[in-house]
């Protein structure tokens, strides 16, 4: 790995989160690296919060940019830490480590990111958003809300991910069952679990043990993530990897059709739901 650049000045835009998602895909492009399947669809959710701030669907625009921000930030030097051979995170340790391994499919490489980005870092930047605010309650409609959008992102990706992973049908079918979190991983447990670790930082006198020891659980289920224990589920998955076939540079460019058609189809249904709570 060649060594990147460290950013000079902190983030101070939404648009400046997406053109730094921009900078890790063509990275990965260039490099080919599997990095660039998890930045494929956060590049695209992140699109989609810009979307829904202009749209008016958050109850605080500029409140949810900036955790948008913070938010992506706690990525974005995740990665630089691990381009320039410093330690991230053990959660973000356990998602790159597993790029380098020819038999871990795209669907493990997309939950080994949400489940750094989510089970960790939201509640940090969730808490750091409200960080000046006696309560942290009164941002629980957006953390709710952009949770709902990845969420429904997400499923759309997997309907369709078939299209990059042909054979990805037999994790989805004959997954579950098994105590791996792979074929049924939840975003909205991972979004309840992210609240209340917010809620703990809130209101923690010292908070480095309390994200010390979360960094730690998360990591462990992200090894089981990237390494299931069930023996017919690790099967299925080698399964799988066979049929995933071409550089990962290539199967970036696919993924990212793949995710924008995923993203237009959620859109209509956020945009319906949203309605008929309203």
């Amino acid at each position: 790995m060649t060594l990147t650049t460290q950013l000079q000045q902190p983030i101070t835009s939404i648009d400046q989160v997406i053109d730094e998602l921009n900078n890790i895909i063509e990275w990965s492009i260039r490099h080919n690296s599997r990095i660039g399947y998890f930045a494929v669809l956060y590049h695209r959710v992140t699109c989609r919060i810009k979307e829904g701030i202009e749209r008016g669907e958050f109850e605080d625009g500029k409140r949810m940019e900036r955790l948008d921000i913070l938010f992506a930030t706690r990525y974005i030097h995740a990665w630089q830490e691990w381009t320039n051979h410093k330690t991230p995170t053990q959660s973000w340790e356990v998602a790159f480590e597993a790029t380098k391994n020819t038999s871990t499919i795209i669907l493990q490489h997309m939950l080994l990111g949400i489940n750094a980005h989510i089970n960790l870092d939201l509640g940090i930047a969730t808490n750091e958003t409200m960080q000046q605010q006696p309560c942290i309650e009164g941002i629980l409609h957006d953390f709710d809300t952009i949770n709902s959008i990845l969420a429904s992102l997400v499923d759309e990706v997997e309907k369709d991910l078939s299209k990059v992973s042909p054979m990805i049908w037999l994790v989805q079918k004959f997954g579950k069952g098994y105590e791996d979190k792979l074929a049924t991983f939840s975003i909205d447990i991972a979004r309840t679990g992210a609240w209340y670790f917010g809620c703990m930082l809130h209101v923690a006198e010292e908070d480095n043990s309390l994200i010390q020891t979360r960094d730690q659980s998360i990591a462990a289920l992200g090894q089981n993530l990237a390494k299931p224990k069930s023996k017919i589920l690790r099967t299925l998955v080698w399964l799988a990897s066979l049929f995933e076939r071409g550089k990962p540079s290539e199967v970036i460019e696919k993924l990212r059709y793949v995710v924008k058609a995923a993203a237009e189809k959620s859109v209509e249904k956020m945009d319906f739901s949203y309605v008929k709570q309203h």
